[in-house]
């Protein structure tokens, strides 16, 4: 089998080339016209003036060749510049029709994969591993070595009242990765490396990336496979409001990732993922609070989807001639999480909230700029800070995208009821049901009430259940005290740290207008820190509705309804 290989520049440059040599001809011929077309005679006889004759025919004739040659040379020229054209053109169709989609690729062999878990899973055991292993890590590298690191974890007030705090977690887990892998890496040369790690994990090992180039560890040596990242340049929460620190909770929104250090760093992320893909834009309420379902119901299931919606995957865009080392993939999610809950209502909750989703899902997207995605769309390896209005053409896109959406959603309902069917009840249920009703149970014989036995076991009876009482009201007491501290905390941060940051972008409006961009400047003023207080008070009402739906759990003990939500 033969293989082509067109280079579209080389075909144009080859075209310009021979446009060039064909001018160059023509200037030549044009020179020779005269002397090779009217040849004078030699002398005033005969023979003379027949031999110049002969020449000068000789010449018009050349002249006429080269007038063809000429024609066909531009002719040359301009198939080779239309070809160059059409591989051009295909080349942008395929890029079109190919967009987004990852290009497979061999998977590089290391040694080891150093593996951590999220927050609530300081140990992770061999089932994690395993799974993020065949999930995200086998994408990219190779080994049959995994290990376990043990890191706190700990994120208050989502996990326990006594809990580390976020900043120390993190900063313990920064000198703990740093130590592993200079002891794999330098002491014991097990190179190359991979290391894995999931939201607070993630977090920690974004952080260590500048830590690594201090050291000297070489780039060749370590690489990273992240997963819900919060300092995901453009769509992670911690990027989103950088400078924001709540020291009540011990919560330090550190910004954007390095992306620059030549680490090869893979960072997934799961669409409306509210950590790792918080809106650009807001003050969206109905983005924001979609977001805040998604820290529960999204966050949590990065190592549960199907391989087959990691497959999905999309390449995000980076800056033309980056080559900073970091790869940004998004993973489309089927349905909004802020309509979960209306699915779970039995036979018309899923019709309805197929019904719905069309619409909805625009205005979400909305809260991120482009209505057609749930993400933003800028270069995914800048730090991008939320903003306050989406472009224009963005809002001008809604009203058609509305319309349309309507018709999916009802056709998407009426499907939905179609498949819905209502199932008859099986002929052994029907006879049980007429068995119930035509033959009632009969009733427990009773024994003597007064008896002396019946009378003790009564005490015992009394005397369990005065001790569980009291065991459960000193339990719910306990599990109460926990909720209200964590949201005496929270309270406390948004009242005292989120005036304080408020001012802080009112004046860099202020500073906005006076350096040459008044009518901006004012707008930023007034709206960042409105857009500000929306964005950051529904994450901190999501976190607050954890700690009060754990706590009840708790007092209830019932097992939990979801996950913790792992930072």
């Amino acid at each position: 089998m033969t293989t082509m290989i067109a280079d579209p520049q080389l075909l144009a440059a080859a075209a310009a080339d021979a446009h060039q040599i064909n001018a160059a001809i023509a200037q030549a011929r044009s020179a020779a016209v005269g002397p090779t077309t009217s040849v004078a005679a030699a002398a005033a006889d005969e023979i003379s003036a027949a031999a110049a004759q002969v020449f000068g025919a000789y010449g018009t004739e050349y002249q006429g060749l080269l007038a063809q040659a000429s024609t066909f040379h531009e002719q040359f020229a301009a198939a080779l510049a239309s070809a160059a054209g059409a591989y051009a053109g295909a080349e942008t169709e395929a890029a079109t029709l190919l967009s987004g989609v990852p290009v497979p690729a061999a998977a590089t062999p290391v040694n080891l994969a150093l593996i951590l878990g999220p927050t609530g899973t300081p140990i992770p055991g061999a089932k994690y591993l395993q799974n993020a292993y065949n999930n995200y890590i086998s994408r990219s590298y190779t080994t049959g070595n995994l290990i376990s690191v043990a890191t706190p974890e700990n994120f208050y007030p989502i996990t326990q009242v006594r809990s580390l705090t976020g900043i120390d977690s993190i900063n313990t887990g920064i000198k703990v990765l740093e130590n592993e892998i200079v002891q794999q890496v330098v002491t014991n040369g097990q190179t190359p490396i991979t290391v894995f790690g999931y939201s607070q994990s993630a977090i920690i090992a974004s952080l260590i990336l500048p830590q690594l180039q201090g050291l000297g560890v070489s780039p060749s040596d370590v690489s990273f496979v992240l997963v819900g990242n919060e300092l995901t340049p453009n769509g992670g929460l911690f990027s989103r409001f950088p400078g924001l620190n709540f020291p009540s909770i011990g919560l330090d929104f550190y910004g954007a990732m390095p992306t620059n250090t030549g680490y090869p760093v893979a960072n997934y992320t799961l669409e409306y993922d509210g950590f790792a893909d918080f809106p650009q834009y807001p003050i969206n309420v109905l983005s924001d609070l979609n977001a805040v379902a998604g820290i529960a119901l999204v966050h949590t299931t990065y190592l549960s989807i199907p391989q087959s919606q990691i497959d999905s995957a999309i390449v995000l865009p980076t800056t033309p001639g980056y080559d900073g080392g970091t790869t940004f993939y998004m993973i489309p999610t089927q349905n909004l999480p802020l309509l979960a809950p209306l699915r779970f209502i039995p036979v018309i909750g899923n019709p309805i909230a197929d019904l719905i989703q069309p619409d909805l899902r625009y205005l979400v997207n909305w809260g991120y700029g482009d209505p057609n995605y749930g993400w933003s769309t800028g270069y995914a390896n800048v730090g991008t800070p939320f903003g306050l209005f989406p472009p224009l053409s963005d809002t001008a896109a809604l009203p058609p995208l509305l319309a349309s959406g309507a018709q999916q959603g009802v056709t998407a309902f009426i499907h939905d009821f179609q498949n819905e069917g209502l199932q008859s009840l099986p002929q052994n249920s029907m006879a049980a049901v007429s068995q119930a009703l035509t033959s009632p149970p009969s009733l427990p014989a009773f024994s003597n009430p007064l008896s002396v036995t019946s009378i003790d076991n009564s005490i015992n009876l009394f005397e369990q259940a005065n001790t569980q009482v009291v065991g459960g009201f000193s339990y719910a007491t306990s599990q109460a005290y926990a909720t209200l501290l964590p949201t005496a905390d929270i309270v406390n941060a948004v009242v005292t740290t989120v005036p304080s940051y408020d001012v802080n972008l009112f004046l860099d409006g202020i500073n906005q207008a006076i350096t040459g961009q008044p009518l901006q400047g004012i707008i930023n003023a007034i709206g960042d820190p409105i857009a500000a207080d929306v964005g950051i008070g529904t994450f901190a009402a999501g976190v607050e509705g954890l700690v009060v739906l754990q706590g009840v759990q708790d007092i209830l003990s019932v097992s939990p309804l979801i996950g913790t939500a792992p930072i």
